[in-house]
Protein backbone atom coordinates (compact mmCIF):
# COMPACT_ATOMS: atom_id res chain seq x y z
CA UNK A 1 0.00 0.00 0.00
CA UNK A 2 1.27 3.48 -0.92
CA UNK A 3 2.05 5.67 1.91
CA UNK A 4 0.24 9.39 0.71
CA UNK A 5 2.67 11.59 3.54
CA UNK A 6 6.11 12.44 2.33
CA UNK A 7 8.42 12.86 5.38
CA UNK A 8 10.76 15.48 6.32
CA UNK A 9 13.76 14.48 4.17
CA UNK A 10 17.34 13.67 5.46
CA UNK A 11 19.92 15.88 4.73
CA UNK A 12 21.44 13.30 2.35
CA UNK A 13 18.19 13.34 0.19
CA UNK A 14 17.06 16.45 -0.45
CA UNK A 15 19.39 16.70 -3.77
CA UNK A 16 17.33 13.82 -4.93
CA UNK A 17 13.92 15.23 -4.10
CA UNK A 18 14.95 18.95 -5.04
CA UNK A 19 15.30 16.65 -8.53
CA UNK A 20 12.27 15.45 -8.33
CA UNK A 21 10.85 19.03 -8.50
CA UNK A 22 12.52 19.93 -11.78
CA UNK A 23 10.88 16.55 -12.78
CA UNK A 24 7.75 17.65 -12.10
CA UNK A 25 7.91 21.13 -13.53
CA UNK A 26 9.12 18.85 -17.00
CA UNK A 27 5.58 16.98 -16.61
CA UNK A 28 4.02 20.47 -16.07
CA UNK A 29 5.74 22.24 -18.62
CA UNK A 30 4.94 19.21 -21.38
CA UNK A 31 0.98 19.92 -20.12
CA UNK A 32 1.17 23.83 -20.77
CA UNK A 33 2.58 23.22 -24.08
CA UNK A 34 -0.21 20.85 -25.14
CA UNK A 35 -2.92 23.43 -24.23
CA UNK A 36 -1.16 26.49 -25.79
CA UNK A 37 -0.31 24.38 -28.95
CA UNK A 38 3.18 25.08 -28.98
CA UNK A 39 5.39 23.33 -31.43
CA UNK A 40 5.92 19.57 -30.81
CA UNK A 41 9.05 19.78 -31.53
CA UNK A 42 10.04 22.66 -29.00
CA UNK A 43 8.74 20.51 -26.45
CA UNK A 44 10.60 17.57 -26.99
CA UNK A 45 14.10 19.57 -27.79
CA UNK A 46 13.16 20.92 -24.35
CA UNK A 47 12.26 17.39 -22.71
CA UNK A 48 15.42 16.09 -24.12
CA UNK A 49 17.59 19.06 -22.75
CA UNK A 50 16.21 17.92 -19.46
CA UNK A 51 16.75 14.07 -19.69
CA UNK A 52 20.92 15.00 -20.45
CA UNK A 53 21.38 17.59 -18.26
CA UNK A 54 19.17 16.50 -15.25
CA UNK A 55 17.36 13.12 -15.35
CA UNK A 56 19.81 10.99 -16.81
CA UNK A 57 22.55 11.65 -13.67
CA UNK A 58 19.06 11.81 -11.09
CA UNK A 59 18.56 7.69 -12.51
CA UNK A 60 22.28 6.55 -11.96
CA UNK A 61 22.46 8.62 -8.53
CA UNK A 62 19.45 6.59 -7.57
CA UNK A 63 20.79 3.48 -9.03
CA UNK A 64 24.18 3.21 -7.44
CA UNK A 65 23.26 5.07 -4.16
CA UNK A 66 19.68 5.07 -3.28
CA UNK A 67 18.93 1.74 -4.54
CA UNK A 68 21.64 -0.54 -2.52
CA UNK A 69 19.84 0.01 0.93
CA UNK A 70 17.08 -2.02 0.24
CA UNK A 71 17.93 -5.12 -1.35
CA UNK A 72 18.24 -6.13 -5.18
CA UNK A 73 15.10 -8.40 -5.30
CA UNK A 74 12.82 -5.77 -3.13
CA UNK A 75 9.53 -5.52 -5.09
CA UNK A 76 9.44 -1.84 -5.36
CA UNK A 77 13.52 -1.66 -6.62
CA UNK A 78 12.12 -4.11 -9.03
CA UNK A 79 9.53 -1.65 -10.08
CA UNK A 80 11.72 1.78 -10.11
CA UNK A 81 14.37 0.47 -12.30
CA UNK A 82 11.76 -0.72 -14.59
CA UNK A 83 10.18 2.47 -14.53
CA UNK A 84 13.89 4.17 -15.18
CA UNK A 85 14.18 1.66 -18.22
CA UNK A 86 10.39 2.32 -19.48
CA UNK A 87 11.25 6.57 -19.16
CA UNK A 88 14.83 6.39 -21.26
CA UNK A 89 13.73 4.02 -23.85
CA UNK A 90 10.71 6.76 -24.21
CA UNK A 91 12.89 9.91 -23.94
CA UNK A 92 15.13 8.27 -27.01
CA UNK A 93 12.39 7.48 -29.35
CA UNK A 94 12.18 10.19 -31.65
CA UNK A 95 9.38 8.55 -33.54
CA UNK A 96 5.71 10.34 -32.83
CA UNK A 97 6.77 13.07 -30.33
CA UNK A 98 3.49 13.93 -29.43
CA UNK A 99 2.12 10.93 -28.56
CA UNK A 100 5.85 10.25 -26.79
CA UNK A 101 5.64 13.25 -24.87
CA UNK A 102 2.35 12.01 -23.25
CA UNK A 103 3.69 8.80 -21.87
CA UNK A 104 6.55 10.97 -20.56
CA UNK A 105 4.78 13.46 -18.63
CA UNK A 106 2.16 10.93 -17.12
CA UNK A 107 4.58 8.17 -16.74
CA UNK A 108 7.39 10.43 -15.23
CA UNK A 109 5.01 12.33 -12.85
CA UNK A 110 3.87 8.73 -11.49
CA UNK A 111 7.09 7.83 -11.07
CA UNK A 112 8.07 10.78 -9.29
CA UNK A 113 5.26 10.71 -7.16
CA UNK A 114 5.86 7.29 -5.99
CA UNK A 115 9.45 7.82 -5.29
CA UNK A 116 8.58 10.82 -3.12
CA UNK A 117 5.78 9.27 -1.21
CA UNK A 118 6.92 5.11 -0.55
CA UNK A 119 10.25 4.67 -2.10
CA UNK A 120 12.29 7.43 -0.76
CA UNK A 121 10.43 6.98 3.04
CA UNK A 122 11.43 3.57 3.08
CA UNK A 123 14.89 4.21 2.02
CA UNK A 124 15.33 6.97 4.97
CA UNK A 125 14.15 4.05 7.51
CA UNK A 126 16.17 1.58 6.46
CA UNK A 127 19.40 3.47 5.13
CA UNK A 128 22.62 3.28 7.79
CA UNK A 129 24.29 6.46 7.99
CA UNK A 130 27.52 5.52 5.85
CA UNK A 131 25.00 4.59 3.11
CA UNK A 132 23.55 8.49 3.32
CA UNK A 133 26.74 9.91 4.17
CA UNK A 134 28.17 8.29 0.57
CA UNK A 135 24.51 9.36 -1.18
CA UNK A 136 25.44 12.61 0.09
CA UNK A 137 28.77 13.35 -1.21
CA UNK A 138 28.27 11.88 -4.41
CA UNK A 139 24.99 13.74 -5.02
CA UNK A 140 25.98 17.21 -3.67
CA UNK A 141 26.92 18.69 -7.00
CA UNK A 142 23.67 20.05 -8.10
CA UNK A 143 23.61 21.78 -11.82
CA UNK A 144 21.70 24.42 -12.55
CA UNK A 145 19.93 24.05 -15.64
CA UNK A 146 18.79 27.25 -18.40
CA UNK A 147 16.47 27.32 -20.83
CA UNK A 148 15.55 30.06 -22.83
CA UNK A 149 12.50 29.50 -24.83
CA UNK A 150 9.94 29.10 -22.10
CA UNK A 151 7.18 28.21 -24.25
CA UNK A 152 4.95 27.09 -20.97
CA UNK A 153 4.80 30.52 -20.39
Amino acid sequence: MEKSVTKKRHEALKYLSMNTIQALLLCWHIKEGFKKKIDILRIKTYADFVWENNLKNHFKLEEKYLFPVLEEDHELIKRVLSEHFRLELLFNTASEPSAILKFIEKELEEHIRFEERVLFNLIQEKATETQLAELMVNSSESKCIIWNDEFWK
